[in-house]
This record gives C-alpha cells, sequence and structure tokens, in this order.
C-alpha cells in the first residue's frame, strides 16, 4: 500500500485539476452568481469522498453544504464558504480569473486563496487518509456556507434551526489561514466582532442655492459635528459608556501577541506611511492592532462632488462606519452606546441605519485541544513552530458556529502574503497547498489523539 505522501505525489496532477475546476466555476455570492452550481460542485466532491452529504436551503440566501464523514470518540467540525468576491476590476488581472493559471510556481484564480483552495485541500487529504491509513479515527463534519462574503447573513438561523447538527464538535478547523511574511505558519483563534452602519442627516426638502447657508442649516456640517464627538486626535473612542464594555488582554494573549513577528519600518514601508498613530512600534503596535476596538469612517457623501464648482447647499449627507469590536462588546451594545451618546448632545435628528447584521467577538482559548493539535500539526508539517494569533483584526461569522455552542476554533491554511485575496491576481503557492495537505493529515492525527 502506498504511504500517504506517495498517494498524493501520485495524484498531484488531478489534485489540481480538481482545483482548477472548482475556481473556474464562478461563485459570487454579491452578484448572485453561479451559486447553486457551485454548491453542486462542492457536494458531489464530498460525496464522491465518501461522505454522506445534504444540501440544507437558506431562506433568502444560499444552501449550505454539510457532510459528515468518519467515526470516532472526538468530533471534528470543518468551516469553509463556497462563495468568492467579485473578480473586477477585470482589467488588472494577469490572466482572467475565471481561467485558472498556474505561473512560476503559483495558482491564480478568483478565490483560489479565499477560500476554495482550503476547502478542497481538506477533501483531498482526507481522501489521502482513506486510501492509505484506513478508516478516520474521528467524525468529520462539514459546514461549508455560501454567504461569508457579504457577511454570514443566514449562518446565525442555520445554526439554529440545525443546532444538532453542529453542537457537540470538540474542535473545529476555521475556514482561512497563511504563512507569514518570515514563512511562518500561522494559527489564528479569534474575530474581532464588527457592525456596520450608516448615519443620515437631513436638511431643506431639496438641494438649495448655497447662498441659504446663513439661515438654512446644512446637513453635512451637522454629520461632522456629530462625527467629531465619536472620536478625538488621540485616536480614543469617546462614545459615552464605550470603555466599560471593552476587556482587555488576558495574560495568555499577551504571551501569544508577544511572540508574533512585527518589523515596525517593514511594516510602515508595506503601507507606505511614515508612523503609525500616536507612533507606536512593536508590540505595543501589535497590542493595539489585535486587541483594540475601532471606528473607522468607511465613506462620506453629500452635495456635489463632481469637477468643477457647484454653489450649492445639500439637504442630504450620509457616512458609512464600520466598529471592529472586542470581547464584552456587541453589535447590538453598541448600537445602544451609540444612539444614547449622540442623543446626549442634541443630536437626536441624526439617523442610524444598520446595513448589516453585524457578527460578534469570536475568542478560542489558546490551550485548547484543537489548538495544541494544530501546532503539532504544524510543527510535523513545516519543520518548524507556528505562530499562534489570540485574534484576527478583522472579523467573520466564527461566534455563530463555534463560540457560542462552546467550540474551540483555529485558522490554519495555504495563504501567504502576497495572495491577494479579494484583489485581482489572487493566488496561492502550489508548493504551500501541498504541504496543507500534510497539514491535515498531521492535524487528524494529533487532534484524535488528544
Amino acid at each position: 500500500m502506498a504511504t500517504f505522501a506517495e498517494y498524493v505525489e501520485a495524484n498531484r496532477e488531478r489534485f489540481l485539476e480538481e482545483l482548477k475546476d472548482f475556481t473556474s466555476q464562478p461563485s459570487v455570492a454579491a452578484q448572485a452568481w453561479g451559486m447553486q452550481e457551485m454548491a453542486d460542485k462542492v457536494m458531489a466532491r464530498l460525496s464522491k469522498l465518501g461522505a454522506k452529504t445534504r444540501l440544507i436551503p437558506v431562506e433568502d440566501g444560499f444552501p449550505v453544504v454539510y457532510g459528515e464523514i468518519g467515526d470516532g470518540p472526538k468530533t471534528l467540525l470543518i468551516y469553509d464558504h463556497y462563495d468568492v468576491q467579485p473578480p473586477e476590476p477585470l482589467e488588472l488581472w494577469t490572466s482572467p480569473p475565471w481561467e485558472p493559471e498556474i505561473r512560476d510556481g503559483k495558482f491564480y484564480a478568483r478565490g483560489v486563496a479565499d477560500n476554495k483552495s482550503d476547502l478542497l485541500l481538506r477533501i483531498q487529504a482526507i481522501e489521502s487518509w482513506l486510501a492509505t491509513e484506513g478508516e478516520l479515527p474521528l467524525k468529520i463534519k462539514w459546514v461549508l456556507e455560501g454567504e461569508e462574503e457579504i457577511g454570514s447573513p443566514n449562518l446565525g438561523k442555520f445554526v439554529a434551526d440545525n443546532r444538532e447538527l453542529v453542537q457537540g464538535a470538540d474542535g473545529c478547523l476555521w475556514e482561512f489561514g497563511a504563512k507569514d511574511a518570515h514563512e511562518n505558519p500561522m494559527l489564528i483563534c479569534g474575530l474581532k466582532g464588527i457592525i456596520y452602519i450608516e448615519l443620515h442627516a437631513h436638511g431643506a426638502n431639496r438641494d438649495l442655492h448655497s447662498g441659504a447657508a446663513s439661515i438654512v442649516e446644512n446637513p453635512a456640517w451637522r454629520l461632522v459635528w456629530a462625527l467629531a464627538t465619536l472620536k478625538n486626535e488621540r485616536d480614543e473612542i469617546t462614545i459615552d459608556g464605550y470603555s466599560e464594555f471593552v476587556r482587555p488582554p488576558n495574560e495568555l494573549e499577551l504571551e501569544a501577541a508577544s511572540k508574533i513577528p512585527f518589523d515596525t519600518n517593514l511594516e510602515l514601508a508595506k503601507f507606505g506611511v511614515k508612523e503609525f498613530i500616536n507612533g507606536v512600534r512593536d508590540f505595543e503596535a501589535i497590542k493595539k492592532l489585535y486587541f483594540t476596538p475601532t471606528v473607522t469612517i468607511c465613506g462620506l457623501h453629500s452635495g456635489y462632488t463632481g469637477p468643477g464648482g457647484k454653489t450649492v447647499l445639500p439637504n442630504h449627507a450620509f457616512v458609512k462606519l464600520d466598529f471592529r469590536l472586542v470581547p464584552e462588546q456587541t453589535p447590538e451594545k453598541v448600537i445602544e452606546l451609540l444612539r444614547k451618546h449622540l442623543d446626549a448632545r442634541g443630536f437626536t435628528d441624526i439617523q442610524i441605519e444598520r446595513t448589516e447584521a453585524g457578527e460578534h467577538v469570536a475568542r478560542s482559548p489558546l490551550d485548547s485541544n484543537i489548538v495544541q493539535a494544530a501546532k503539532a500539526a504544524a510543527r510535523a508539517t513545516y519543520g518548524r513552530e507556528a505562530v499562534v494569533y489570540p485574534t484576527a483584526a478583522g472579523s467573520g461569522p466564527m461566534y455563530e458556529l463555534c463560540q457560542q455552542l462552546g467550540i474551540p476554533a483555529v485558522s490554519a491554511g495555504a495563504g501567504y502574503p502576497d495572495s491577494r485575496g479579494h484583489a485581482p491576481n489572487e493566488n496561492i503557492r502550489v508548493a504551500d497547498y501541498f504541504e496543507g495537505i500534510t497539514f491535515i493529515r498531521e492535524l487528524i492525527r494529533n487532534f484524535a489523539r488528544n
């Protein structure tokens, strides 16, 4: 019988052809493009593996592909998503986004890094295990959704309606991951929460000649004054009561963060800025990046913004804001505090529109079995210690599927710093893909016996 490594090598070209098949299928949730076709492909591949599969409809959304395989005292939950970002701007792609191409050891296609490579290599790793090592030593459950790139608006409802399918899992392998700039494998154990809103200010019943500005209030100024109360020049969030719901990092989290490689000068050069806010550097920058909440103006609009001048007094102004949240904060609490804060300063007229459901903070214990198994798997696969991140700076629906059910989670994957997820020329390195297959084998082995 072939060894695991021999089987993977013998099937190398087939595995890459399967990845080409997955990434040649558009599956853009934001545009409702190719979603059913992609769900069918994923379900067919799981069924080919021998998994018991179900396509679970989502009302007003895209279906969840659910699968189960194996048996044993432990259950590993695997979460991935089959939807991808829109490919635009198309003119910036070297090769067409839906025509996968391998160049210089890199695989280029929309969605290959986020998230179709990790989705597929996990299936291929289990195929390789079954072909060379026999029955799985644990049970594996897949939850593969089609709405992650649009904020997972229905994942919470899916979990509520299908709780018996996922509760009781001993750990979850989350959907993304990469090596860092130093080639260290990264293991990520949480995500910040997020709430995305709009603030609207209204004035006259129509745009006016700007000569009326001396007696008719300008909603753009009104909005600017309201925004100025949310944050000061020292980058401190000044919403009343906000700091009372911010949990500082614990000792384990700080210890893990202290091991995160961070070269301030390189990071500054990467972003093209002279210094970070308040001049933070090194470990202070790491703590601020991962453990502090944010309020970000994502877009502002009012009046005339075209070429030349137009002396207009606008009748409407709005701003798009996102709030990244840390433990003890929730989307609902942020909305409540923001409304009270604005009202207390006379901005009762400023309307708050919640444009997305928001996502709760997710943090997994750094000493959980799934994290320890992932660390051991990284050591065996890459020959070096993984860097454990207590959380990512970004957000996702991990809380809905994992933390609210008491399931610890960890992310690990086949990306690297120049994978360009969400951007033109998205790619992974082929060598990382096949190392990822080996990582899954080692994760199964270590998690089953821990």
